[in-house]
């Protein structure tokens, strides 16, 4: 499988990258800065580009099997995240490229919360409501555009470098959690569960989770 990662530098992608590599794909890493694409996996190959530039969506998804979007804006660029959704999403209803994004897991529905979210616990961190906020409008660009096959993947509550297991379980638009209230996974593994629904797709123009 030919695959473009946006982000492809970035604390996800570079994870990406790297399982993506060792299935076997033919992938293309992609970040606006070229000095961070040093440290990626050999034999990837490296692209400048900005995932918000439809032109470069175009030029960098035309032949490609799939592109995943593993970007984060900076803080107080929050809004970004959803310009960029909407550049992605109009490069390829250009080129016709199905899109794997990873997203937020503010807007997931709480088990048993009666339809509260994430966001909407009043513990939830200031810090980060912005992008939680962005996040969620990210989702809603999605579904508001049909003629691309998008899939869009919310981590759980707690998305930290780790090991890699292989082992996760999935969700739909409610938080997973464990025995003991916790909702967490590995980018290590968050990267398996994205190379897993690249390779067997199931969730066209949905959004899933996982979790341990």
């Amino acid at each position: 499988m030919r695959v473009t990662v946006f982000g492809g530098a970035g604390s996800v992608g570079s994870r990406v990258v790297a399982e993506a590599m060792a299935r076997g794909h033919e992938v293309v890493a992609v970040a606006r800065n070229a000095a961070r694409l040093s440290g990626l996996p050999a034999g990837a190959e490296t692209r400048v580009g900005d995932a918000s530039a439809i032109a470069d969506v175009v030029r960098l998804s035309r032949g490609q099997d799939l592109v995943i979007s593993a970007t984060r804006p900076v803080p107080g660029q929050e809004e970004e995240l959803v310009t960029t959704t909407r550049a992605l999403l109009a490069g390829l209803a250009e080129t016709g490229v199905r899109l794997l994004l990873v997203g937020g897991a503010a807007s997931l529905a709480v088990p048993g919360g009666g339809g509260a979210t994430v966001i909407d616990n009043p513990d939830f961190p200031a810090a980060i409501r912005a992008l939680a906020l962005a996040c969620a409008r990210q989702l809603e660009t999605c579904r508001a555009a049909p003629s691309v096959d998008w899939t869009y993947l919310s981590p759980p509550a707690l998305l930290q470098p780790g090991t890699r297991t292989g082992h996760y379980r999935l969700g739909k638009d409610e938080l997973l959690v464990d025995a003991a209230g916790h909702s967490a996974i590995s980018m290590e593994d968050l990267a398996v569960a994205l190379l897993d629904e690249a390779e067997r797709p199931a969730h066209s123009r949905v959004r899933f989770t996982v979790a341990y």
